[in-house]
């Protein structure tokens, strides 16, 4: 922000004498930065002294007025000189002592000032940050990141109404925000003692994989094909031949009793684990794009599979069901932690229940037993 004239220091003044008086009642404010023209030091700082100098003495005025004490009179004339020059304070640094200066690696734009109050970059990409995928994707529709700035600034001054209001330091408001405090430090509990402590290696995820192969071969998809024969020697014939070279499509055309896939060269089509028997699934996990298995006895006869290769929403939908099992072995592992702490805190706690526990223990059976270190 760049200043051309002096009515806009004035104006800005005579917002800090404002804002001196606010703070004597308490509110809490922040001052934006404020960028000048670096040839102006000079001039400013005798304006600004002038200015400090006569809100001093009107503030000492007001008090004469309103305090018919003498000692009361001196005392609040100090004060509210005080009260001004510390208002105005940040604008003459930022007017003289930072002129010319860039803005810092820490600080931040602001967007808007709401009766005195700013609102910065990074708190509004903070409270962006906040919202829900689905809230932010309606914003974009309904006017974007300036409607939502709109509504920062409704939120403002709702915030500043109640707590002109007093709202904020009710008995029912002072108990909520005790309890706001409590969950908040038990969540940074679970972060320090549990959710950071959490740590599995390759070998255990591989391990939980293995354990729930069933829930991965459900999600993976194949292209497959085969030729179902009588006997398993000819079975075993007609591996050999396709060891040496011959085309499967071709011998599937000739020899598979299988007639809906006959004439496609046996191709099975998109195909999931589950939809023939077991021991033929068996047989296409365990094959590479491009193999063929040795013959698989079944009711029907013997089978010759070809895994064709993986379809790619197969692919898509395994890698879904391996990331909701990491991040159950993850939960596990954190529920672990959580009751390693627990434990360790109850055993080294002096708990003694009173007697009036009884009026929440009857009927309620045994008392919970600590898990075990």
């Amino acid at each position: 922000m760049v200043w051309d004239d002096m009515s806009i220091p004035r104006r800005m003044v005579k917002k800090a004498v404002q804002r001196g008086r606010s703070e004597q009642r308490g509110d809490a404010y922040s001052l934006p930065y404020v960028e000048p023209l670096s040839d102006a030091r000079t001039k400013l700082a005798d304006f600004f002294n002038t200015l400090l100098d006569k809100g001093s003495a009107q503030r000492g005025m007001d008090a004469q007025r309103s305090s018919g004490h003498p000692t009361g009179r001196r005392r609040m004339v100090a004060s509210a000189g005080r009260a001004v020059r510390w208002a105005v304070l940040p604008y003459v640094a930022a007017l003289i002592g930072l002129a010319g200066c860039s803005l810092g690696a820490d600080e931040s734009p602001v967007l808007v000032i709401v009766n005195g109050k700013p609102v910065t970059q990074n708190e509004f990409e903070y409270r962006w940050s906040e919202l829900p995928a689905s809230v932010q994707a309606r914003y974009k529709s309904e006017g974007g990141r300036r409607k939502f700035l709109d509504d920062l600034i409704s939120r403002e001054l709702l915030l500043q109404e109640a707590r002109r209001l007093g709202l904020d330091r009710t008995p029912r408001a002072i108990e909520r925000l005790e309890r706001v405090k409590e969950q908040l430090a038990l969540d940074e509990l679970m972060k320090a003692a549990v959710t950071s402590q959490v740590a599995f290696t390759k070998e255990e995820l591989d391990g939980y994989y293995a354990l729930h192969q069933a829930e991965l071969h459900a999600a993976d998809q194949m292209r497959a094909a085969h030729i179902l024969v009588k006997s398993e020697e000819q079975a075993r014939d007609l591996k050999r031949q396709l060891d040496l070279g011959a085309e499967f499509s071709k011998l599937a055309l000739r020899f598979s009793l299988d007639q809906a896939t006959k004439y496609r060269g046996g191709d099975l089509g998109p195909y999931r684990p589950g939809w023939v028997e077991p021991a033929v699934d068996t047989a296409l996990l365990a094959l590479k794009p491009g193999m063929v298995s040795e013959p698989v006895e079944t009711a029907s006869g013997f089978h010759l599979v070809k895994l064709i290769g993986r379809e790619p929403e197969g692919a898509a939908e395994v890698a879904a069901v391996r990331e909701r099992l990491r991040q159950e072995l993850y939960a596990e592992k954190e529920r672990q932690q959580f009751e390693t702490l627990l434990s360790r805190l109850r055993g080294t706690a002096a708990i003694r229940m009173a007697d009036a526990s009884r009026f929440v223990t009857e009927d309620a059976g045994p008392p919970p037993v600590a898990p075990a270190p």
